[in-house]
């Protein structure tokens, strides 16, 4: 059996003094560590999820500005592209436009070239069947002298004409 004497007395009594001062001394000092270190750990794991919940709105936040962005830029493209294409179209028009209008000018100036030319023409044959006659007149001799100053006449005409038409 075991027996109580003053030793077993007084070891307990310091075991117990030696609890008292070592739960007031250590144990609440660490414990109060151990819980201000867990709280500090939960709080930055809060503060780490808000973090992380907030870069993921931001980055949708950017994805969709992005996106919008993309569209406002092909959109731009794409007028700019119908805006070339409708100048560039009228410019052909245009461009159109002025070549009929330079051909009719043309066309215009040809004519009156010929008219000029045809003038020309008459005036030259009247002077010259002017001075045929004259000369058929001045002559007055035979049927073959005339026929050879009529033969004569002509062929001058002939190298006249085509002499001022090239």
């Amino acid at each position: 059996m075991i027996e109580i004497n003053a030793t077993i007395l007084a070891q307990i009594l310091n075991f117990l003094i030696l609890v008292v001062l070592l739960r007031a001394v250590a144990y609440k000092p660490v414990a109060r560590l151990l819980q201000q270190r867990s709280d500090k750990i939960r709080n930055d794991l809060e503060k780490a999820e808000a973090d992380r919940k907030a870069a993921e709105q931001t980055l949708a936040d950017y994805k969709v500005q992005l996106a919008d962005a993309h569209k406002k830029a092909q959109d731009i493209v794409d007028k700019a592209n119908l805006t070339a294409r409708q100048e560039h179209d009228a410019a052909v028009a245009e461009t159109r436009k002025e070549i009929e209008r330079m051909k009719q000018v043309a066309q215009a100036e040809i004519e009156n070239e010929r008219n000029r030319a045809f003038e020309d023409m008459k005036s030259q044959i009247v002077t010259l069947s002017l001075a045929a006659a004259g000369k058929v007149v001045s002559k007055n001799i035979d049927t073959k002298e005339n026929d050879k100053l009529v033969n004569e006449f002509i062929s001058n005409l002939n190298k006249d004409m085509f002499a001022d038409l090239k």
